[in-house]
Order: C-alpha cells, then structure tokens, then sequence
C-alpha cells in the first residue's frame, strides 16, 4: 500500500520557518502552502505541514506543546553520507537554527542534530549499510537494535 505521510509542526513565524528550511535546501508544495501553513516536501511521500498556531489548534482541542521547552517528536531524515549530515546541521545554523546535541558516531550510523526556530528537533543520520552487516557479523547481533 502506498501511503504518504504528513506531519504537522506548529510554529510562531511560518515565513521564518519557510525561509530556515528552504536556506536548507527543501522546497514546498504550493498547492497546500498559503499565509496559514507551507506544506515543507521532506520526500517524495513525506511531507511536514508547518502551521501557524491559530491553524494549528483548529485541529486540537489539547495545548499546543512549546518544542523549546519540551519534546513531542523527533524527526529524523537520512543523508547520503556523513558530509551531508554536518553541511545539513551547519546550513541549520546558518539559517538560525541551534545546535541540538554533540554528534553521535556508532561506527554504522553517524548522526547530528539541529532545533528549527520553533525548538522542534530534527536528527540528521548516515547509516552505512555495510559497516552495520559487518558489525552484525562480528557480534552475532541479529539486529541493529541490539548492537
């Protein structure tokens, strides 16, 4: 079954929202982007609804959460290599974004992270497909998940 996916982030400025993720290199759907939300194209089935939080509450009846102050998500993409995860996190930076947490290295997966103007945190991560067999191999893991 193909299905697409839609994440809906709150946030307080969506034309400095727009602006911090095209600064990243992503583009927008115009066909769902107007002066309330900006449909932010992550893939070719993901999307993220940034909503302004008036349009936002229209769709809860529960607080909007302030991702500065605590944690809901954590959205995580792939890069191709351990490169595009630090160019991604410093071009984050650039556009206004703030340094999250210290890189993560586990040999297999190289991951880094960022907070959007909104505080929402986004986690970059190569994993290298080989190293992660190899590893399995050498442990006797039958999972990632148990490395």
């Amino acid at each position: 079954m193909a299905t697409k996916i839609f994440v809906n982030l709150p946030v307080r400025d969506l034309q400095k929202s727009i602006d911090f993720f095209t600064h990243l290199g992503f583009s927008f759907n115009p066909q769902f982007t107007n002066h309330e939300a900006a449909c932010l194209v992550l893939g070719d089935n993901i999307y993220a609804m940034l909503l302004t939080h008036e349009r936002f509450a229209d769709f809860t009846k529960k607080k909007i959460s302030d991702a500065t102050q605590s944690t809901e998500v954590l959205l995580c993409l792939d890069a191709e290599s351990r490169e595009a995860v630090d160019t991604m996190v410093q071009r984050a930076l650039e556009a206004g974004g703030s340094r999250y947490a210290d890189p993560m290295d586990h040999g297999w997966m190289y991951a880094h992270s960022f907070a959007d103007p909104d505080g929402h945190q986004w986690e970059i991560a190569f994993m290298d497909e080989a190293a992660l067999q190899a590893m399995m191999q050498e442990s006797g893991a039958g999972t990632a998940a148990q490395l």
